[in-house]
Parts: structure tokens; sequence; C-alpha cells
């Protein structure tokens, strides 16, 4: 059982970074990952969010690329959002330092000008959006020729996203000659294909399998009408749930970004110290929100699903699906903030009759039932529905939901709802 980053081949400077970062023991796909990748062989690897896959790519490039001479850049990492984009930069920043290289981080909604000026200074390392490097590409301000390692991260997100020709596209512009690290949390089969033909016999690293959940999650299912989520989510942040206190940082998902303004709104008018993260805020906004909900300066931070992979905090208490995801993955993605690094955390599903549905494809996708859990002395509308307990995870035509009349725990009435 390999218990430190000596054992993986780094060299001293890497681990100087190691130390700088704070890291102590590999985790799993670290462990894995890291000897693969220092052979120069092509590889994909998936594990769980919050297992460390930033630094298993990250350390052992910066090392497979020392010593390299050019104006660069030498590696390449490319990320479907800003926010991930910012999230590796600050592993690699940090490694670089005690490394001597340079890192450089490109992406949309930041000054065009200021990052011609860092590409013109020349780099190791550069981490990039696609649209904002095709954009650079265009404008001959950046060249590829020179890039030895490519790094795709969260790759089953960037083709869920649609860009998956864009990163056809840059590959092109890539030496024939170089190795390609392709990361994510899941690999699904409409992913292999498009695998197969941008990797040559890569090795495979699987720390999980698609719809694992963290054992680090403890999952709750609530359920209610969609006219008392609001008040639920008070209440929760009041009484800190099944924590037993109140939580210091909760991160909130809502399905669009009018909801996640409309809830906002509402729980700034309540005095909750809240910020928003969605598409439509400027990338300055949506940066400085992630900065005051890291340094503890605000408790609730309300975002869409298009920021699920790109909230890396640390200590989040409780996460909150305010709306049930449509897509089964992003429902991993969202509870995937908490209960990172060991530490335990709570993730809440507010489920509305209406959202039923989408609810079973997570049990489907999962492969596990979601607990029903109340909240304690919360008066319940009677209009909820309430899941029974021996539903099953395969999927039937079965009645697997029951009507509830009740005020509070239980099946009630014995009145049906919709059949799944």
């Amino acid at each position: 059982m390999i218990t430190s980053f000596a054992e993986l081949g780094l060299n001293e400077h890497i681990l100087a970074g190691v130390d700088a970062l704070g890291f102590t023991t590999p985790t799993p796909v670290q462990a894995q990952a890291i000897p693969t990748v220092l052979t120069g062989r092509d590889i994909v690897a998936s594990a769980q969010t919050g297992t460390g896959k930033t630094a298993a790519f990250a350390l052992p490039t910066l090392q497979l690329i020392a010593g390299a001479k050019g104006k660069g850049p030498h590696a390449l990492v490319i990320t479907p959002t800003r926010e991930l984009a910012a999230q590796i930069e600050r592993v690699v920043s940090v490694v670089c330092e005690k490394t001597g290289q340079r890192a450089v981080i490109v992406m949309g909604g930041a000054k065009f000008d200021r990052q011609i000026k860092e590409l013109d200074r020349g780099c190791d390392l550069l981490v990039a959006t696609p649209g904002r490097l095709i954009d650079l590409m265009e404008h001959k301000h950046v060249s590829l020729s020179q890039v030895k390692v490519l790094v795709l991260d969260e790759a089953d997100r960037m083709l869920d996203m649609g860009f998956w020709p864009s990163v056809r596209r840059i590959m092109h512009e890539l030496p024939k000659q170089h190795q390609t690290l392709l990361f994510s949390a899941t690999i699904p089969p409409s992913i292999k294909s498009t695998i197969d033909a941008l990797l040559t016999d890569p090795a495979t690293v699987e720390i999980s399998r698609v719809g694992e959940t963290a054992d680090t999650v403890e999952e709750h299912l609530c359920p209610v009408t969609q006219g008392q989520k609001t008040e639920l989510l008070r209440a929760l942040l009041d009484t800190g749930g099944a924590a037993g206190e109140k939580p210091e940082r909760v991160l909130v998902f809502c399905r669009t970004k009018h909801r996640v303004d409309d809830v906002s709104k509402t729980l700034k008018s309540a005095g909750v110290r809240v910020d928003v993260m969605h598409a439509d805020r400027p990338q300055q906004a949506r940066a400085r929100a992630l900065e005051r909900f890291r340094d503890g300066k605000v408790q609730v931070l309300v975002a869409t699903d298009v920021m699920s992979r790109g909230i890396d905090v640390s200590g989040i208490d409780a996460v909150v699906n305010f709306d049930v995801p449509m897509d089964p993955e992003d429902y991993v993605h969202r509870i995937g903030r908490t209960g990172r690094a060991g530490a335990t955390g709570h993730a809440y599903t507010f489920v509305a009759p209406d959202e039923i549905s989408p609810l079973r494809e997570i049990e489907y996708f999962t492969k596990k039932l979601v607990p029903v859990w109340d909240l304690p002395g919360f008066s319940y509308d009677a209009g909820r529905i309430m899941p029974q307990e021996g539903r099953s995870t395969k999927r039937s035509t079965r009645t697997m939901f029951a009507g509830s009349r009740q005020r509070g725990r239980g099946f009630g009435g014995g009145r049906y709802g919709r059949h799944y």
C-alpha cells in the first residue's frame, strides 16, 4: 500500500510542491495514475469528485515537461468551465513556485489583452477553456507546436456541453507525438468511442463505477411541496438539519438561473449571508462569490449545475438540491461538493410531487435508494408525496410512490401517486 508521494516517482521539486499544498498521503487515483503518467503512456482515469484528480494529472505533467526549452506551452490542460480552470491554476501555481516553472490560465470572461501579454512571456503549462483557446489560436497569439502532454479534464462534462468539436480542432494543432491524459468523474458509454479515437492504447484507472456516490456523504431525501421548499431550506439552515448544528457553509443547487436569483433574494431578505453563481454573472463576480464562500464571508452559495464541478471549496457542510436535477450524473457531481478529503458531509434533496420521475432516474443510476428524512418539528403540507420504503432500484411499472395526507412522517391515507 502506497502511503507517501515519495513512493510515486516524483522528484524533489515536485515533492516540495506537494508539501506546500499540504498533501500527505496520496488518494487512490493519485497513487494509481501518477506512476502510470510518468511512464509516458496515455491514460483514462475516472474517480469521484473530491478525490484529488487535479493533483493526479498536474504533478506528473509538470515533472514530465521539466527542463523543456522554448516559449511553450509544453503541456496543455483543457477544461470545460472557468471555475475548473481557476481551480487547476490554484494547484499548479503552488507547485510551480517550487519547480521554477510558469503556468498561464486563459478563459472566457477574462481580459483578452492581459492573457495575450501573459502568453507572450511564454509558459510551461497552459490551462484553458476551449472557446478562449481557439480565439487565441485564430489570432496567432498561441502555438501548440511544442505541447508534449495534453490533459482533458472533466471529459464527460465537455461532451455534455458540446465542446468535443472544439477539442478535436485543438488536437489537430498538436504535434503527432504527444501524451494524452483524460480525467473525469465518470466515463459513461457515450464517451468511449470518442476516447478510442483520441487516445493510443491508454491505461485505465477506475476508482469508482459510473453512478457511485462517495461514502463520506450522508444522503437525505426530503419530500415537500414546491410551495414549501424555501421555508424548508430556511428551517434547515436554522436548525442544522441531520448534523444537529448550524452549518457554516451550505451549497444550494437550483435548476435555472432565475430560480437561483429568486432563492437568493428570499434568503437575503431573511438575513442569511448569501451569494450566487450562474452563467449570466460576469466571471469577476463569480470568482468573487466563490472566494467569499471559501473565506466564510457568506454562509450559503446558490448555484446552477453549470457551476457544479467548478466549486472546489473545502469544509462544505451540506449540499441542498433545491430542485431535483434532470440528469442523474449531475446529482452525483452536486453532492460530491461535500464530504471531500475524507470529511463527512450531508446532502439534502428536496423532492416535490412533480419531480418524482427525475428522482427515480437518480435511484436507477446510482443503484441505491436515497433515505427519506424529515426535519423534526417542521409542519409539512399534506400535498407532498412520500416514497414507498420497498421501491426498487430497477426499472419497472410498479407503483413506487404513495400519496401522503399526513402532518408528520409515514405514508398516510393510502392514495397512490404516479406509476413508475
